[in-house]
């Protein structure tokens, strides 16, 4: 029975976070949130952003 509790709550929250991420997008939104100055790809990443 812990099994399937456990097995339930894991896939409760990657659901969960799924459907933020899927709304984030709709939204616009970046998934890397945009710290490119700690970022190894930041120059090569948001370029368009730069100009």
């Amino acid at each position: 029975m812990a099994t399937v509790i456990i097995g339930l709550t894991v896939v409760l929250v990657l659901f969960l976070a799924a459907r933020q991420l899927y709304k984030d997008k709709k939204k616009g939104k970046s998934l890397c949130g945009r710290k490119c100055s700690c970022c190894p790809n930041g120059c090569a990443c948001h370029g368009e952003m730069k100009k």
